[in-house]
């Protein structure tokens, strides 16, 4: 194959991430029938079918497979080309991709871009929201820079620097704002609202309630801190939230917040970067710029202690 380009790789890399021609497509900045184009040019440059193709599916064939190993090789070869240079310039610049998990993207990025661009005038940030699964693989891929979720996470090929600890607060309807605040044994007998599988978040929640992850909990998972928060001021139940994030999720819901007096959940964020990126030294420097954006925030509506 003679006209084999890393637009083309990036699109091969892309539509196998995702399954699907129209999320690869977004991913990429393109239109779906171009990255569909480009995918048809080099299957028939290569006279073989790279994937199989069904209304629901789209996957790898057994040659696609081979194509792909090889074209992360060389794509993350090329961004190791890309960090090396930005490195050598000394400092931070061009493009940085940042990953967030979603129950710190909202609360912290207002505060830390404005931040991030007095410090960095030169970078052309990239974000990207979502599960801290997906954040550790496109780190490892190199699609990522680095992250910023909650540790640990205790992955031998990446540096985790802790940014910040934060509490858990206990968020209820206003007509139990006088009661006494459960502990976690109390709590895992109450109508306990959580995120849904997959956030990290829904894991320490159980955790501090020792309740078991795989217990079966209908009608009781939300897909984001707000709509749990919107729930308890419905009267259907309670939820956790972080700390940073009661300020936000409380403007509009008739709800009260509470804060545990003993054996308080907690979390720590950090960013994570790979070991073997030559920013590394750089990253750890912005490190110390998104722990200045961390710093406590004073809350709404606080309850005091019972």
């Amino acid at each position: 194959m003679n006209n084999l380009t890393l637009k083309q790789l990036r699109y091969v890399e892309a539509l196998a991430h995702h399954g699907h021609f129209g999320h690869a497509a977004a991913a990429c900045n393109v239109t779906q029938p171009a990255l569909s184009m480009q995918i048809k040019e080099m299957e028939e440059s290569f006279g073989l079918p790279l994937f199989e193709r069904s209304p629901r599916h789209v996957r790898l064939t057994g040659f696609g497979e081979t194509v792909l190993s090889r074209a992360k090789e060389i794509l993350r070869a090329v961004d190791a080309l890309d960090d090396l240079a930005r490195a050598a310039r000394g400092g931070l610049s061009g493009r940085l991709r940042l990953g967030v998990i979603p129950t710190v993207a909202p609360y912290l990025l207002p505060r830390v871009i404005g931040t991030l661009g007095l410090h960095y005038p030169q970078i052309d940030l990239h974000i990207r929201e979502t599960l801290t699964p997906r954040l550790l693989e496109d780190l490892g891929a190199g699609r990522l820079d680095t992250a910023i979720l909650a540790l640990p996470i205790s992955e031998p090929t990446l540096t985790e620097v802790p940014l910040h600890e934060e509490d858990f607060v206990l968020v209820r309807p206003l007509a139990d704002a006088d009661k006494p605040v459960p502990d976690g044994d109390a709590l895992s007998q109450m109508r306990l609202l959580l995120l849904e599988e997959g956030h990290c978040f829904r894991d320490q929640a159980l955790s501090f309630c020792n309740i078991r992850s795989n217990l079966p909990r209908e009608g009781l998972d939300g897909s984001s801190l707000s709509t749990l928060v919107q729930m308890v001021g419905a009267g259907i139940g309670v939820t956790l939230i972080p700390e940073m994030a009661v300020e936000v999720e409380t403007r509009s819901a008739e709800v009260s917040i509470a804060r545990f007096n003993q054996a308080t959940p907690k979390r720590t964020i950090g960013m994570a970067w790979r070991k073997a990126s030559p920013l590394a030294e750089h990253l750890a420097g912005l490190a110390d710029v998104v722990r200045q954006a961390l710093s406590p925030q004073p809350a709404a509506r606080s309850q005091p202690e019972t």
